[in-house]
């Protein structure tokens, strides 16, 4: 897998839901924080999304707004009469977030531009068609476009992000030497990766290298690799019965001690007792379907002033 879809699975859990939500004249809604990323997109009428701290956002027809971190929000109804949108939500693992999400902003506003976002757009005309027609087969999709939606409003708010920076993952991801570095990584954790080598494959030496990798993406090669290789170990415990023996191999870990002791370092508790706490059915692909609340319903609203 590559880094986006590497750092999407590890932190996905639970299902996805959806819900076209409807708002009456002046009415505002006060959304608490959730442990996961929020994202709203406009249908009819105009929106206000306002988040303590940030610029107000107003969302109109088409128009997207993500919040990756959950953060608590405000909506209010901004036209003379009803409005409409999309609300949607996907939980995150926020215990062991990956860097990627940690380097996104609050709220993001994606305005309706199929010249800049093609993907995004195409997946929310895709996601309305599917809740205007009950066609058959749409448990299977609707759940399959959340998916796909998610990914495009990433990419779309990596842009935003690396329009405004210089540094970061959204920087990383699109910088050819570095981005080279991190597929290594993802595509072969287990490798015996030192600084030096990771910059050859690079292309780089190695001190140019390691002051280019940690600018952007905000930590050293080595410190991420460990960190991955340890983040990949616990979602294998989580979601397989491989032995710790194969878990270790897998993450790069030259024997079974020298993994376990990282990985207690890593999460306080020992590798067997991780697994035993954290072990899931690992059916998030088929509960996703099963479970998806694409309802229509009003918006929880009080009048305002």
């Amino acid at each position: 897998m590559d880094v986006l879809s590497d750092a999407i699975g590890t932190m996905r859990v639970g299902r996805p839901s959806l819900s076209l939500e409807t708002a009456d004249p002046s009415s505002e809604k006060e959304v608490r924080p959730f442990e996961g990323a929020r994202f709203y997109v406009g249908t009819t009428g105009r929106v206000r999304v306002t988040v303590p701290d940030e610029e107000v956002i107003t969302l109109q027809p088409g128009d997207a707004v993500l919040l990756p971190h959950g953060t608590a929000h405000t909506l209010v109804n901004a036209t003379d009469g009803t409005a409409q949108f999309l609300s949607g939500t996907y939980r995150l693992q926020r215990a062991r977030p990956h860097p990627l999400f940690q380097d996104l902003a609050d709220l993001v506003t994606l305005p309706a531009r199929p010249d800049r976002y093609p993907g995004l757009q195409a997946s929310i005309d895709l996601l309305l068609s599917e809740l205007s027609e009950q066609m058959h087969g749409r448990d299977v999709v609707l759940p399959a476009l959340l998916e796909v939606l998610l990914v495009h409003l990433i990419r779309a708010c990596l842009i935003e992000r690396a329009g405004v920076r210089a540094t970061g993952w959204c920087v990383a991801l699109d910088d050819e030497m570095i981005a080279r570095s991190l597929r290594a990584v993802h595509e072969r954790p287990a490798d015996p990766w030192t600084v030096e080598s990771l910059g050859a494959h690079a292309g780089l030496s190695r001190a140019a290298f390691a002051r280019r990798f940690t600018a952007m993406v905000g930590q050293p090669p080595l410190t991420y690799l460990t960190w991955w290789r340890l983040t990949m170990a616990a979602r294998l415990l989580q979601t397989t019965d491989v032995p710790l023996s194969t878990v270790a191999q897998r993450s790069g870990y030259g024997s079974a001690y020298a993994f376990a002791n990282a990985f207690k370092r890593e999460y306080g508790i020992s590798a067997g007792r991780y697994r035993q706490q954290h072990r899931t059915d690992h059916q998030h692909g088929t509960s996703t379907t099963n479970s998806l609340d694409d309802t229509t319903r009003a918006m929880t609203s009080r009048p305002r002033g």
